[in-house]
């Protein structure tokens, strides 16, 4: 991470404490990294997961794994342990990421992520505009009531 953070001159200590604050102002858990990974095969396997049934799960494990216990998403092995946790075939899961079955679905999503000129993760798009980052609720609110969203009371 160290050199992660050196090549785009970002301080890690600010960044870590700039997001930390954020998830727990969402009471949202968020560790420290130390490395970071590819996160590619999750991104497929979590293609798959959305057509199965719970499979939605799978991305809030994800996120567990890899921003709060700092786990490598990159390893196959990890991604069937991590896909089985959440009700998954681990069986289904392991062949999945072996032959890249859902590659071209996710090669189109980042295609039209480009056409739309995302530059980082998460981006948030709603009206034709959009923010880029994890961002507080006030942010994303402002975004959708711009485009349009109509205001319900908060109970």
């Amino acid at each position: 991470m160290a050199e992660f953070y050196a090549a785009r001159g970002i301080d890690p200590e600010q960044s870590y404490q700039r997001m930390k604050t954020l998830m727990d102002a969402e009471g949202l858990p968020y560790g420290r990294r130390t490395h970071t990974y590819n996160s590619r095969l999750a991104q497929e396997l979590g293609k798959w997961a959305d057509t199965e049934p719970g499979g939605g799960a799978l991305h809030d494990a994800l996120y567990r794994a890899y921003f709060v216990d700092a786990r490598n998403i990159g390893d196959p092995d990890i991604l069937v342990e991590i896909a089985e946790s959440v009700g998954l075939s681990g069986a289904a899961a392991r062949e999945v990421i072996e032959t890249r079955r859902f590659k071209d679905a996710v090669d189109a999503d980042w295609a039209k992520s480009a056409q739309y000129g995302v530059t980082g993760v998460p981006t948030f798009v709603a009206g034709r505009r959009g923010v880029v980052g994890a961002q507080p609720y006030e942010t994303l609110e402002r975004l959708v009531v711009t485009a349009g969203a109509a205001r319900r009371d908060q109970a």
